[in-house]
């Protein structure tokens, strides 16, 4: 009888949301963590680049990529949500250049990129149904999302070729409200801020020494042995999603209490792409 009552319980309750009830034990329901994602365009090939040489990219594969990418983030309890696709714009996989979410704030982003422009439009479609206050950064002033790297209550953001000292002003007045104080870092030598630089859970920032402009800005930070593992999402306090090409990094951070998940995305890689940028993480 228990056993059909649990059955019965999933059913009308939908499996997602009956495991977060199980899951807190104290019967009520934890805060759902969100991450937005969108599907590769047709297109993914003939994407922008700033610092690489064009390189043949494999569209299946990149779709396979993605679809592991996915998982792996639905594995670690995050609730995907699809952006309506952008088949017109190659780079539009790439949706956190698009939003930056603070809090129960989203701020839609203008790329300094004339290519990019569209894509917000279907993310700002994607956040309608969602329980957050919406607020822009528009023309003159453009910002990447890729540009900017939270920290505790400090939001560290690139003075790149896509985000302009006009887009880090329009942020430090959305951001002082809400508690966050802004640090402009300059950046020549790779497309985005976090192409250089990420932070683990304990606020520690890691990059690959060669390809950072200004490591002292940074109260803490740890040098990283491969440029492919200066990206990291935390996908919790104790778990790490890293790029698959980067097994020292990987071993680096195992051994200071993370466990590591490792995901190949080399087609995104040639593309300037890392693990951050593929999706938009909410909660």
């Amino acid at each position: 009888m228990f056993v059909l009552g649990v059955a019965l319980a999933s059913v009308l309750l939908g499996r997602r949301l009956w495991i977060r009830l199980v899951a807190a034990g104290d019967g009520e329901v934890q805060r759902e963590r969100i991450a937005l994602v969108r599907i590769p365009s047709s297109r993914l090939a003939d994407g922008e680049l700033t610092h690489l040489d064009r390189r043949p990219v494999d569209a299946e594969l990149a779709d396979q990529q993605w679809e592991r990418y996915v998982l792996a983030l639905e594995e670690r309890g995050w609730s995907t949500r699809e952006v309506p696709p952008a088949d017109d714009h190659p780079d539009s996989v790439f949706v956190e250049d698009a939003v930056l979410v603070l809090g129960t704030t989203a701020v839609l982003l203008t790329s300094g990129a004339d290519s990019r422009r569209g894509e917000r439009t279907g993310v700002e479609r994607a956040l309608e149904d969602m329980d957050l206050s919406v607020t822009s950064i528009d023309l003159p002033a453009t910002i990447d999302g890729g540009d900017v790297l939270e920290v505790g209550r400090t939001l560290y953001v690139g003075a790149s070729s896509r985000t302009n000292a006009a887009g880090i002003q329009r942020l430090r007045e959305i951001a002082r409200p809400l508690g966050y104080a802004v640090v402009g870092v300059p950046v020549s030598r790779t497309l985005h801020l976090k192409s250089q630089v990420t932070a683990l859970p304990d606020g520690t920032v890691i990059g690959y020494e060669p390809l950072v402009d200004a490591p002292r800005l940074f109260p803490s930070f740890l040098p990283v042995p491969e440029a492919e593992g200066v990206a990291v999402v935390a996908l919790d306090d104790d778990t790490l999603l890293l790029s698959s090409a980067a097994p020292r990094t990987a071993d680096l951070l195992r051994g200071l209490g993370y466990d590591v998940v490792a995901v190949d995305i080399s087609e995104f890689e040639k593309l300037e792409g890392c693990v951050t940028c593929l999706s938009v993480r909410i909660g």
